[in-house]
Formats: structure tokens, C-alpha cells, sequence
């Protein structure tokens, strides 16, 4: 090989953006199936059941994530959550938030305090998300802690509406409200 050749391969080649979704997909993956599985076990199929199962799983994985590093998650989260950039206190509460949540969903069936905390929780992490997103920041997403490398993205603000809107169906059919 001569010089002018191999000067080329020197450069690291960067994946193409779609790859870094990929921890993500799984672990959307592994908590429908992990809800769905559950359902099974149940004597009858129930779109809430599988709601809070769903919901219960997805929190309390990605509390974990943050958890394995929360100065890390803190760090990455301060740079686009609204509430989280004028109080590091909230940006390590954050996943201890998330994990009740998490673990509130999991109990069946939830309390409609527990639909409500988490539709201003997501809702006000979708704010933030939409600021930076405006601003055109160019940040990782700390939804998945500091390990996993996910850009901040609409992605990330499907996410937190998405959560909302499942917390506002299951409030609705708890006829609570």
C-alpha cells in the first residue's frame, strides 16, 4: 500500500447517526415485550395492565440508566432540561423521581396521582427538549445516562409527549377525572 493510500484510513469514519438509536430501540423493544409477556400471565388481556406494565418497565429501566451515573446524568442533563439548568438538585433527583414513578406502575393499578405526576414531569421535560431543539443545541439526550451516546432529538421529545399522553389515557380510563 503506498503512503497516499493509507493517510485516508487513518480518519476514523463516524457511524451513521441512525446507529446511535439503537440502545434505544432495544430497550423500547425489551419493555413492550417484557409488558406483553406479563400480560400472558394475567388471567385476562387488559390494555391498562399492559399500559402500567409498559410504563412501569420503560421508567425503571431508564431510572437505572441514570442511576449507574448520576453526576454523568446530571452533567448531560442540565444542558437542555429547563429545570435542571438553574438546580443540580433536580437534575440528581430526576431518576429518583422517574423510579417511583416506575415502581407506581408497576403496583396495578396506579393512583391518578401517579397519571398526573407523570404527565407534568414529561410534559416539562418536553418543554425542554423543544428549547433546545429551537436553539439548535447539539447535545446528547440524557434519557439513557451518560454510557449511551443518543443525540438529542425529536426522538427523545416523541418520548417524553408519549409518555404524557399513555399517563393522560390511563387517567381517563381510571375515571378519576
Amino acid at each position: 500500500m503506498d503512503s497516499e493510500s493509507s493517510c485516508c484510513h487513518n480518519e476514523e469514519e463516524k457511524p451513521p447517526r441512525w446507529r446511535s438509536y439503537i440502545p434505544l430501540l432495544v430497550i423500547v423493544s425489551l419493555t413492550l415485550l417484557a409488558a406483553t409477556s406479563r400480560q400472558f400471565a394475567e388471567e385476562s388481556w387488559s390494555i391498562r395492565s399492559w399500559m402500567h406494565d409498559w410504563m412501569g418497565f420503560f421508567l425503571v429501566i431508564f431510572a437505572m440508566l441514570k442511576l449507574l451515573d448520576l453526576n454523568g446524568f446530571a452533567d448531560g442533563f442540565q444542558m437542555y432540561d429547563l429545570l435542571a439548568k438553574k438546580s443540580r438538585f433536580y437534575a440528581k433527583l430526576y431518576p429518583f423521581l422517574e423510579l417511583s414513578l416506575g415502581l407506581a406502575y408497576l403496583t396495578h393499578p396506579a393512583n391518578p396521582w401517579v397519571y398526573i405526576a407523570t404527565i407534568i414531569l414529561m410534559t416539562f421535560g418536553a418543554a425542554g427538549v423543544i428549547s433546545a431543539l429551537r436553539k439548535g443545541l447539539d447535545v446528547n439526550c440524557a434519557c439513557l445516562g451518560s454510557f449511551l451516546e443518543v443525540p438529542l432529538s425529536t426522538v427523545a421529545l416523541v418520548e417524553d409527549l408519549g409518555m404524557a399522553a399513555m399517563a393522560a389515557v390511563m387517567l381517563v380510563m381510571s375515571g378519576a377525572f
